[in-house]
């Protein structure tokens, strides 16, 4: 599976600071509990990330479907 594939799968994103000072990511789906904790720094780095990928898909969806 890859960033393109979809998937009728449904979760939950829970995103929050932990009592040892990290921050959570933490997914829950059916039958599944994905705890990911990072350091702050790490988590703005990912956030970072999180909206260069927002700004590239807005500017896809801005261009229009392609024709072929």
């Amino acid at each position: 599976m890859g960033i393109n594939s979809e998937k009728e799968i449904e979760a939950n994103l829970q995103i929050g600071p932990t009592e040892l000072g990290m921050v959570r990511l933490y997914i829950e789906g059916n039958g599944i509990d994905i705890p990911m904790d990072f350091d702050p720094e790490e988590a703005e780095e990912i956030a970072e990330e999180i909206r260069a990928a927002a700004a590239r898909a807005r500017a896809m969806s801005s261009k229009g479907p392609k024709k072929g």
